[in-house]
């Protein structure tokens, strides 16, 4: 079952669930159904020159192959056709372990060709820590995104029980606690691991 505006704030205001703003400039994001985050400002680019591919088995193929651009408030981050980047949500978000997060686009982005998580629009329960975003531009044009704006939208569905391994007791949980965009660590996962 998805949370409503008046069960999201319930969930914030009994601090079951925990962001990194204050309640009065959160609520002001609350939807009928989900709530608005903003784009962080830093983002990871791939530096496609330096390697000739991606590979999940050597780890050292993308974990030392990103550039990190740190944008100014009130700078624009350029996303040019074709490009994907890593970006990051300015919230932190922690989540109970009876409810999961689902993470999309907003619609007015989406119109412009943005595209805000490739595979990855789920958030365990358990986790705590900023939301890499997978930012993708469709369009044919370059696109002007902005630290502070409205990227995503997260929406709360409650579980039939409480999980049994949350993400924060997870012996794999690779990304917890993250606050910068955080490249893939497929690599330590335990079929690449051996």
């Amino acid at each position: 079952m998805i949370l409503s505006d008046r069960d999201i704030k319930a969930v914030i205001k009994s601090g079951r669930v925990k962001i990194s703003s204050s309640h009065e400039e959160l609520f002001q994001h609350i939807h009928a159904s989900s709530m608005d985050l903003r784009l962080g400002n830093i983002f990871k680019v791939y530096e496609h020159s330096k390697c000739a591919l991606l590979d999940p088995k050597n780890p050292q193929s993308f974990a030392n192959n990103m550039r990190v651009i740190d944008v100014a408030d009130g700078d624009p981050f350029i996303i040019q056709p074709g490009e994907f980047v890593l970006g990051v949500t300015q919230e932190t978000v922690s989540i109970p372990d009876d409810l999961v997060v689902r993470v999309e686009g907003r619609s007015s982005l989406g119109r412009l060709g943005i595209i805000i998580h490739s595979t990855a629009g789920f958030v365990d329960p358990g986790f705590s820590g900023t939301i890499t975003l997978e930012i993708s531009n469709l369009n044919r044009l370059p696109i002007a995104l902005y630290p502070g704006m409205r990227v995503c939208q997260i929406a709360f569905e409650t579980m039939s029980s409480p999980a049994e391994m949350p993400y924060n007791l997870k012996p794999f949980s690779k990304y917890q606690n993250q606050v910068l965009p955080e490249e893939s660590r497929l690599s330590i996962d335990p079929e690449f691991a051996k």
